[in-house]
């Protein structure tokens, strides 16, 4: 009785006198979230033909943006074919790379998101429902705190204590340790995003320096859209929603050429003029970083991923596209 007690004790507000174990102790007396049925990583298996279209790729990039400076470190890049999905080939160039991947993660709320709401962790309300969409559609900060919020059950506010900062930072953390429970490695999602910067507890969990702050690879981004296409994350109807708000339609009208349809991998697709072809993607961006994630299909049979990230080149549109275009120009030629 007096453990129990102790336990709910703990599980209130915040209270000051639990440590990090004890809510890890107590939060596993019953499952934080639950893996996708059957789910199993998917296996990609590295194809040296197409590690020399990507390193081809990458070079003829260097080349042709040599003027302005862009060197190999700048950015990465990974491609993985999906024309079969039993039997997944990739390629990446420094795909273990770590980036601060702007507005990336938001594909990584999403998920977790839907399999919270599959499993009943999360009850869909209008508000949530308006709050993914402009998170994903229109890559809203303010959407995205919310959405974080509602993930792992924490809030922004002051500072803490430090027994009562180690409750809250267990709880932000979840989105982490869910992601980990699938051998997802090198990454760390547990931030907010901000269009200006961070304040009281979330500087605090950010190190004050920000040394905890959100840190994707081109790898893990690309295993995770990969899966999103194959259904792997969650039901086909779940499935179905979150590949309709990554939908991007390039040849539409726009007021602004840097939307997540017309400013990163979608410029490889109107400088083909490849009408028929259908993208869906999530983009990044900031003052430092340009990064964009997209799958694509073509009337010819191609469907692949193509991650890629650069970083102190945020203002240059054609690194991407680039790249991209080059992987429509070859990756047709490869069985």
């Amino acid at each position: 009785m007096k453990k129990l007690v102790a336990a709910l004790f703990c599980l209130g507000a915040f209270c000051f006198f639990c440590t990090a174990a004890d809510a890890q102790n107590i939060f596993s007396t019953t499952p934080e979230f639950k893996l996708p049925k059957d789910y199993k990583p998917s296996k990609l298996e590295n194809s040296p033909v197409m590690q020399t279209m990507l390193d081809a790729a990458v070079s003829e990039t260097l080349e042709k943006f040599k003027d302005k400076n862009l060197k190999a470190e700048n950015f990465s890049a990974t491609v993985i074919d999906l024309r079969d999905a039993k039997a997944l080939k990739w390629a990446s160039v420094r795909g273990e790379e770590k980036y601060y991947p702007a507005s990336v993660p938001k594909m990584f709320y999403m998920v977790a998101l839907q399999r919270w709401l599959e499993d009943g962790r999360v009850r869909l309300t209008p508000e949530m429902e308006r709050g993914q969409k402009d998170m994903i559609v229109d890559s809203s900060n303010e959407a995205t705190q919310y959405i974080l919020d509602v993930l792992t059950q924490t809030s922004s506010g002051a500072e803490m204590p430090e027994k009562e900062f180690e409750i809250w930072s267990f709880k932000r953390n979840i989105v982490n340790r869910y992601f980990t429970a699938q051998g997802y490695q090198n990454i760390n999602v547990n931030q907010k995003t901000f269009c200006e910067d961070a304040y009281g507890i979330e500087q605090q969990f950010r190190g004050y320096k920000g040394n905890n702050r959100n840190m994707l690879t081109t790898n893990a981004t690309a295993r995770l859209l990969t899966e999103i296409v194959l259904g792997k994350t969650n039901t086909p109807e779940r499935t179905k929603i979150m590949m309709d708000l990554m939908k991007r339609e390039p040849f539409a009208e726009t007021k602004d050429n840097d939307d997540q349809a017309h400013g990163f991998t979608g410029i490889a697709l109107i400088n083909k003029k490849m009408k028929d072809a259908r993208l869906w993607s999530k983009a990044g961006w900031t003052s430092k970083m340009r990064h964009d994630a997209a799958y694509i299909e073509t009337v010819d049979g191609l469907k692949f991923v193509i991650v890629v990230f650069t970083e102190n080149f945020a203002t240059e549109r054609n690194i991407i596209p680039t790249i991209a275009e080059k992987v429509l120009d070859n990756l047709g030629k490869i069985k």
